[in-house]
Formats: C-alpha cells, structure tokens, sequence
C-alpha cells in the first residue's frame, strides 16, 4: 500500500514526511513576522509548518488552478466563446477552535504570492450569519454557528455569482468584537482569480432541489483534529481571549473578562459541551468525507498526516 494507497477508500493517506516531500521546489514566500499576523489566538504554527504542509498545498492548488483554466479554454474553444476563466473556488471547512480561519488566511497568502493568480478573496460564511435580532427572534440565538443561523440562501447566491464572473459581488461584514452583523458594512469582491470561502459547515449537502454552496467549489479541505484536543483548544483559546479582546468595552463578551480562572473554565467548558460539541458531532464532522482534503492534526496543533481524495 505504496503513500498508504487503500482500494477500500477514495482517499490517499500521507504521512507527515510524504506529503512535505511533495513541496519539490515550491519557495518559501513568508517571513516569521508576516506569520506572527496571520495565526490565530492559541495556534503555534511556524515556519516549519508553512514549509512542511502548506508549501506542498499550494503547490497542489497551483495544478489544480492551472487545470481549471486550461478546462475553461477548451470548452470556450469547442463552443467558440471568448469568456474569462470563472473563478476558482476553494471552501475550508472544521470546528470552532481547530484552526481552519488561520489555514484559510496562510492560503490566502501564500496563494496570491504565486505569479499565476495574484487577484485572492478570502470570505468567511460568518458574513452569512443572520443577525442577533434574528436569531433572537426565531429563538435560535444558543444555536449560532448551527446551520440554521445562516443565511444560506445569501450565501450560495454570492457564491454562484462570483462563479459566474459578476464584476462586483459584496458580502455583509460580520464583528466578532460585536458578535454580530455590522449594518451597513459589506464586502466587495471584484472578478477574483481565487476565493476562499471559510466556515463551519460549508461542506453541508444543499436541501432537496437546491444547490449547496460546496457545490460550486473547485477543491475543499477539511481541518480536522481529535474532539478532546479541539476542547482543550476551546478552552485555552476562551482564557487568552478572556484577557485581551474581551477587556475592550466594546466587546459582546466584556462580562466574561471579570469572571474568576475557575468561574472562566466552567463556563467555557459549558458551552463547548452544549453547543460547539453538539454542532461538531451532529453538522460538522459528518461532512469530513465530502472534502477533497483532510488536514489531520495531533494534540500540539501540528499537521501529522494527510488525506487526498484520488477518486
């Protein structure tokens, strides 16, 4: 079972050295300090991480990207059209606390640092959520981050349209300092040559006679890590946040920052169990195996191997 090939799965496994060995001679393009900004609150990455797993990334997604052009030219030229190439959509799926917002901002990098696609969006699905008037309203406002708290109908139309090359597409903004929608604020994306589209359940199957918005991606990849490594996570994650974002006065968390240590950890611990467990278990991880990529990490946040879907 050569790069750990199975014919019993549609995936590729690849340990942690197999896939480094993939970068070939892919350069590294970021500098410690550039990945200082880019890493999240709790999220060790470094240089070495950057080299070993997301230089080989992008070396993929650059093939991929290449191969998707020169499939857009050939059916322009069969039907003799002259359009441009429809964006490249790439979707970044896991759970709260497991590292994906931090994967997508390297990716959008790193990516647009490649000469063939310098034009990269990032767009996070917390832009979609409803806002906290809404949810209070349908009385789902403990179910934020749940499928239901979306809007998905805006989601997949922004999606779609950005596919199909509309020259401008704008996004609501959503503020975790708020915790919620900002009015108002949107985000415009103009004729990109990638988007990232990153959220909790972007790999979600559509209802019936709809589309989903995984439907009109390119490649996805899903982070994934061991539940009680991604509460530890949670956990650590609430303690550093509790300390600094949720001292601003503007914070929708400002209360917790006067909790005590213990006080603190039992309310993390709460809500993780009650809701970023539940919607783990129940949305999220079910839609691991509809990813064409799973990043799979160990205890310390690092990559230790790689699945790639072949089939």
């Amino acid at each position: 079972m050569a790069n750990g090939l199975d014919t019993a799965t549609p995936y590729v496994q690849l340990s942690r050295a197999e896939w480094s060995d993939l970068r070939k001679s892919t350069p590294l393009t970021l500098t410690a300090d550039e990945l200082e900004e880019l890493r999240g609150v709790d999220d060790p990455i470094d240089l070495a991480e950057v080299t070993d797993i997301y230089l080989p990334l992008t070396r993929l997604l650059n093939l991929h990207f290449t191969g998707a052009r020169q499939r857009s030219a050939a059916l322009n030229t069969f039907l003799g059209a002259s359009r441009r190439p429809a964006p490249y959509i790439l979707g970044i799926a896991g759970s709260v606390a497991v590292g994906k917002s931090t994967t997508a901002r390297l990716l959008h990098t790193l990516l647009a640092r490649w000469p063939e696609h310098p034009r990269v969006d990032l767009v996070t699905t917390d832009s979609f959520l409803y806002p906290n008037a809404v949810l209070t309203e349908r009385d789902i406002m403990h179910r934020k981050g749940f499928p239901e708290s979306y809007d998905r109908r805006a989601l997949v139309r922004f999606v779609a349209d950005v596919k199909a090359g509309t020259p401008e597409v704008t996004a609501p903004v959503y503020s975790h300092l708020e915790y919620d929608i900002v009015p108002g604020a949107t985000q415009t994306v103009r004729r990109p040559d990638i988007l990232i589209v990153e959220g909790l359940n972007v790999l979600q199957p559509a209802p019936p006679t709809s589309l989903a918005v995984n439907d009109y991606f390119d490649f996805s990849i899903y982070v994934d890590a061991k539940v009680e490594h991604i509460r530890h996570w949670y956990v650590d994650r609430f303690h550093k946040l509790r300390r600094t974002a949720f001292e601003d006065p503007k914070s929708y968390f400002r209360h917790l920052a006067e909790l005590s240590e213990e006080e603190a950890t039992e309310f993390a611990r709460n809500v993780w169990r009650d809701i970023n467990e539940r919607n783990l278990v129940e949305n999220i991880s079910p839609t691991r195996g509809r990813a064409d990529l799973v990043l799979h990490k160990g205890h310390d946040h690092s990559i230790r191997r790689v699945r790639l879907r072949r089939i």
